[in-house]
């Protein structure tokens, strides 16, 4: 069996990295304290799902916007863990001594920033849910899906972009 080059570096988080988790943290934790306050004038019923143009196509009990903040605590320890083992990522055959550290730190890098997009994510779907169960407003918006997957999707081309340009 083939053994590629990994070895395991100790490479502190970038000033970007720090900045990016105090940021997209500090959203999801204020969009958790924004359900605790409103918690006592929302509905029973608040919105479960919603169709591809933002519209509510499916009511639940409001102990379901419980299981997004937990969902998004999942992914945030999940991908922290991944961070910090960059040598088990995915790279191509070119990985050697002498490019370790930047395949390493852009890997980590686009993990990083898809992990605070995701705790976006997560934050505004929560507002928002709230706002469409309080009656602020009447759904996400058409905007919802094309900045959701704009969102997760830039991080990624990105570091694969950065990826190519690795000697």
């Amino acid at each position: 069996m083939y053994n590629p080059y990994r070895p395991i570096l100790d490479i502190p988080k970038t000033r970007l990295e720090k900045v990016l988790n105090a940021i997209c943290g500090a959203i999801f934790l204020f969009s958790i304290l924004y359900a605790v306050v409103s918690w006592p004038q929302l509905p029973d019923q608040i919105p479960g799902h919603f169709n591809s143009l933002g519209e509510v196509d499916r009511w639940g009990s409001k102990y379901e916007i419980i299981i997004l903040p937990v969902i998004g605590l999942f992914i945030f320890v999940l991908m922290n863990l991944f961070e910090k083992a960059p040598h088990m990522h995915n790279y191509p055959k070119r990985l050697n001594e002498n490019n370790v550290k930047q395949f390493y730190l852009n890997s980590r890098l686009m993990l990083n920033m898809t992990k605070n997009m995701c705790l976006i994510i997560f934050a505004i779907l929560i507002i928002q849910i709230i706002r469409v169960a309080k009656g602020e407003i009447q759904s996400l918006g058409g905007w919802f899906l094309p900045v959701f997957i704009g969102l997760v999707m830039i991080p990624m081309i990105i570091g694969i972009y950065k990826i190519s340009k690795i000697k």
